[in-house]
């Protein structure tokens, strides 16, 4: 977020046009698809027009199903990484009648890729998505945005037409030949030369088209260009504010303190707790508790014989089933287990206990918990 943040203040919406997944699909998979089958922006506005007959029903189809297509595969994806690509694959095997939850979820994930992809696109940008509101109040001159230059644009008396006939530096007139090619191929259908504004996600559509038209009428480049208000009015150069220095160093503290706790992380974690409602028994000359575990494996080595030991007081560690049992790579295990501990070691009715978890002869985690007992031992 405070990346997200430093980025907006110094370089605008630069994630929105570049980093974006909404923006990555739908410019460089969609859309690409879209002319390759609808043809340019005349072509589609065009098809868009003419009746139903067999081109447009084709084409329709064809789009469509390829859409559908796309989004089913995104949709996959997306549940991958929500429950994990594993559990995925297996309920793929099994069938989905047997997983009726899954398919059910990613067919209406399917439907929302469909929807935004197909017909909503850049309304999420504008509507749905609250960084585009947000950047209204990072924003401030210093900020890099895509922006007119007005004041070369404009000039003394305003944009005007191109007549080649006319010296434009001589009649006041400004760089900007009034084209109207900036409007038409900005995806959300502002005009840049009005100003920043939320709609625009800086996907520089209008800086090439522009650059292309300056080009043709030998005019510079750059009319249209990534550029802060100062820049534009005072001709400064970019330069880091205080503002953005703060963040910066906020950035830092936080990646500091993050690269930290993935270096002292445990590979394993363990938690060991009483099962809830139950008080202790004796089983000959020795107290017992019955409690719950599960252990997390965050490495991606399996520990093939895990067992306990109780380090303090000691005593007797029974696993219900298998007396040791194996932790696959990035995943959990959890079972119950006895404690066992004589009386004489035992100095209150809650006893603090030290239990060792080891992987063969390798210990791996240390955990403690409570021991319940009576309140006298006399």
């Amino acid at each position: 977020v405070v990346g997200l943040t430093l980025f907006t203040v110094a370089f605008g919406r630069i994630f929105c046009g570049w980093f974006c997944p909404q923006t990555i699909f739908l410019e460089m998979v969609f859309r690409r698809l879209e002319y390759w089958i609808d043809g340019d922006r005349g072509s589609q506005i065009r098809l868009a027009n003419q009746k139903w007959n067999l081109e447009k029903i084709r084409k329709r189809v064809m789009k469509w199903t390829l859409f559908f297509f796309i989004s089913f595969i995104i949709a996959n994806v997306f549940l991958a990484y929500l429950i994990g690509s594993d559990v995925l694959i297996q309920h793929i095997i099994q069938g989905p009648s047997n997983n009726i939850t899954t398919l059910v979820a990613l067919l209406i994930f399917t439907s929302i890729f469909y929807f935004v992809f197909t017909w909503f696109r850049e309304q999420v940008c504008i509507i749905a998505c609250p960084y585009g509101r947000m950047q209204g109040v990072l924003l401030d001159n210093k900020s890099i945005n895509v922006a007119y230059d007005y004041v070369r644009g404009e000039g003394k008396t305003g944009r005007a037409k191109w007549d080649k006939r006319e010296n434009r530096a001589e009649t006041g007139k400004g760089d900007c030949i009034d084209c109207n090619q900036c409007v038409v191929v900005c995806p959300t259908g502002i005009d840049i030369r009005n100003g920043t504004q939320l709609e625009c996600v800086n996907c520089t559509a209008c800086i090439d088209e522009c650059d292309k038209i300056m080009e043709k009428v030998g005019l510079p480049k750059g009319l249209i260009r990534y550029a802060s208000e100062d820049e534009i009015v005072k001709k400064e150069k970019f330069k880091l504010t205080t503002r953005m220095k703060g963040y910066i160093a906020v950035l830092f503290i936080l990646t500091g303190i993050l690269i930290g706790l993935l270096l002292l992380r445990n590979d394993v974690e363990a938690t060991i707790l009483r099962l809830p409602g139950q008080l202790f028994e004796h089983k000959g000359n020795n107290i017992s508790n019955i409690y719950t575990f599960k252990i997390v494996n965050k490495t991606v080595k399996d520990f093939d014989s895990v067992h306990f030991k109780l380090k303090s007081p000691k005593g007797i560690i029974k696993l219900v089933g298998n007396p040791s049992l194996k932790l696959k790579r990035e995943s959990l295990a959890q079972g119950t287990l006895f404690i066992e501990i004589n009386p004489a070691l035992i100095d209150s009715d809650k006893t603090k206990i030290k239990i060792e978890i080891y992987n063969k002869n390798e210990l791996i985690e240390t955990t403690k918990t409570s021991f319940l007992g009576p309140r006298t031992f006399d």
